[in-house]
């Protein structure tokens, strides 16, 4: 009777006593699900199937590089090119399926190939030219990103519409990249766990001179290694790309941190020998589930990245401490984390009181942050949501600053992101604007080209689409709310052209490729510049509308280019810093003309350092786009465009304009 009581006692508590164990010696495990309580509890958008597919479409790109990692970071190595071999792999299908006119099926192989060779080429810098993996990948990330932008020529191609497919959905609702990112981790755990090289990874993470000793060829095994990563960025790269309809040379950039954190998060160890495909996979997940949620919260794009760091900190500081506390931390051929004993009860109280902690730590995070991010806000409000190209940029945040003005006016819950030049994080930001159910959206796009599938797909749930300051390539939008960039192109030509007296040799510092401004300024000043056959144009280059790339492009112009007399900046941050390149010729002997009209543009102009700005009114662009935005939402008809005014100043008007 006692056996058969305790035999009933152990299963009944057999099945909680796995997932307690199943919990507590993966920590990541753990901070996902507390993540996902806590969004849920926080979000009533969040536990819905389209915005958990959502998520899964957001981690896919991050998890695939992050698979690739995980075989370097095993064996003790560190990759951080993957984001730029991913640019430079679809690049390379982009360019040679559209451009060249080669078969997509060889230029889905030539893609391919293109990452596992810039693989090799780090296994070989590392095994045989004995660099640091550190230093070794960080010159292919320079080599990567460079080639990507010298076959692209700086601006976005377009995918081929097969290759296409892969960002699309199953059935209308499984997405492709979902499918692909649970396929590459099958094979990753597959590699890992039943294979010879999965077996030398180990050993070399865990003792390089003994795995040697004991008969393995260490420096081919590397070689493997990293041709393994360079494959899994180019899958990441294809999919990417296939996302957004085009070739970005400037896609994934910064991604390596964030493939390198999953990993880390999953539990593996920097210092190699420990690390498998399924904590890899949690922790590309807990990122998602990151940015997902706070932008479902409304929390200040601000917060995000201190909310996002100070998750990253905490997972794998507990982790740090959980396998000190000898909870398991070897990992065998499989990957898998053994639990090797927990020190008796003692060792199992701490675990238990480290689980508790990081679900009180995670939860108070989030809860704090969404509450000081969002504050308190009514559900019967209409809600509209605004995705900025960047708000690391005074147009932009003017811009902003005018929108919060007029939803604070109409009584708007407006939800504003920071998509930091990325054009895939622009894309999340959009799905996740449909999941949270806004009335209306605005968009100033990285990219106009890449932008479009993201619309599109708002276009179908019925969610109207503004486009602010730049427009939207082959997609409808309600309308776009802009400056005439064209004309003031024109503008800035014939102010520059009458201060020069129609003779010259000028400068122009482009703005970032493929976006929509930088075309129609530079479009508007070429034509300007028609009328004045005595100025040459003898440089152009890109600076990405930024201060300090402005600075380093102007100084480098200056040094190849003698005899320059003035300066075309397609905006003001540009300008700012071409002026701190020219030193004291800025507005004595070498005029700078600019664009946008932003405090700090307006104050050059007065100071006698700019010689003018072709100024825009981004407060009043902000207010007007949340407007017929809220227009737009009430089925209101609305025109194609709706047009800012621009007016060029200088320092004789400058007092008159604010």
């Amino acid at each position: 009777m006692t056996t058969d009581t305790l035999k009933s006692n152990t299963g009944a508590s057999g099945a909680s006593a796995v997932v307690r164990r199943i919990l507590l010696d993966n920590g990541a495990l753990s901070a996902l699900v507390v993540l996902v309580v806590a969004m849920s509890l926080l979000s009533g958008d969040f536990l819905t199937t389209q915005n958990l597919l959502n998520v899964g479409v957001q981690a896919a790109v991050t998890a695939i590089l992050a698979f690739g990692v995980t075989f370097v970071i095993v064996s003790a190595g560190i990759d951080l090119s993957v984001g730029s071999v991913a640019a430079l792999s679809a690049t390379v299908l982009a360019w040679t399926a559209t451009s060249e006119g080669i078969p997509v099926w060889i230029a889905v192989i030539l893609a391919v190939a293109t990452g596992i060779a810039c693989g090799l080429v780090n296994g070989v810098l590392i095994s045989y030219g004995k660099l640091p993996p550190f230093i070794a990948t960080l010159a292919m990330l320079s080599i990567g990103r460079g080639l990507s932008l010298v076959i692209s020529q700086g601006s976005p191609i377009a995918f081929p519409g097969s290759v296409s497919s892969l960002g699309d959905t199953l059935g209308g609702w499984l997405p492709v990249p979902v499918i692909v990112m649970i396929v590459m981790g099958l094979i990753t755990a597959l590699i890992l766990a039943r294979t010879y090289i999965g077996r030398s990874m180990y050993a070399i993470g865990g003792n390089e001179e003994a795995a040697r000793l004991s008969g393995l060829r260490v420096k081919r095994q590397k070689l493997a290694i990293y041709a393994l990563s360079g494959l899994f960025a180019a899958a990441a790269g294809i999919v990417l790309a296939s996302r957004l309809s085009s070739a970005q040379p400037q896609a994934a950039d910064g991604y390596e941190l964030d493939a390198i954190a999953a990993v880390v998060i999953g539990g593996a160890s920097l210092a190699g020998g420990v690390g498998k495909a399924s904590g890899t996979l949690i922790g590309a997940l807990i990122l998602a589930v990151l940015r997902n949620g706070l932008n479902l919260l409304s929390v200040s794009a601000f917060w995000q990245q201190v909310v996002i760091g100070v998750v990253i900190a905490l997972a794998v500081l507990l982790d740090t401490l959980r396998r000190r506390a000898g909870s398991g931390a070897g990992a065998g051929p499989g990957g898998s984390a053994g639990a090797a004993g927990s020190g008796g009860p003692g060792g199992k109280g701490r675990q238990a009181a480290k689980a508790g902690i990081a679900v009180v730590v995670v939860a108070a995070v989030v809860g704090a942050v969404s509450y000081f991010g969002s504050g308190s806000s009514s559900t019967t409000r209409t809600k509209v949501g605004l995705s900025l190209s960047t708000m690391n940029n005074p147009f932009f945040v003017q811009m902003k600053a005018g929108a919060q003005q007029e939803a604070k006016a109409e009584h708007v819950d407006l939800t504003v992101t920071d998509a930091q030049n990325d054009a895939s994080q622009q894309a999340n930001q959009i799905e996740n604007f449909t999941s949270a159910g806004v009335k209306a959206m605005i968009i100033n796009p990285v990219d106009s080209d890449a932008a479009a599938p993201s619309v599109r797909s708002a276009d179908k749930a019925g969610i109207p689409v503004v486009a602010a300051d730049r427009g939207v390539n082959k997609a409808d939008t309600a309308t776009l709310v802009a400056s005439d960039n064209i004309a003031g192109g024109k503008l800035a030509a014939k102010t520059l052209a009458a201060k020069l007296g129609g003779k010259g040799r000028i400068v122009v510092l482009q703005g970032t490729a493929g976006t929509s401004a930088s075309r129609e300024r530079g479009q508007g000043f070429e034509e300007g510049m028609k009328a004045y056959p005595g100025i040459k144009i003898v440089a152009r280059q890109p600076a990405d509308f930024d201060r300090t790339k402005g600075l380093d492009v102007m100084t480098n112009l200056l040094q190849a280019n003698h005899g320059v007399t003035g300066v075309f900046s397609e905006n003001d941050e540009m300008a700012l810093g071409a002026i701190k390149a020219l030193g004291s010729k800025a507005g004595t002997s070498i005029p700078v003309v600019s664009f946008d009209g932003t405090p700090d543009g307006l104050k050059a102009v007065k100071a006698g350092t700019l010689y003018a700005t072709v100024a825009q009114q981004p407060a009043e662009l902000g207010r007007l786009a949340v407007r017929n935005a809220i227009r737009a939402s009430h089925g209101k008809k609305i025109g194609s465009m709706v047009k800012v005014p621009v007016k060029v100043v200088t320092k004789k008007n400058a007092a008159d304009f604010s």
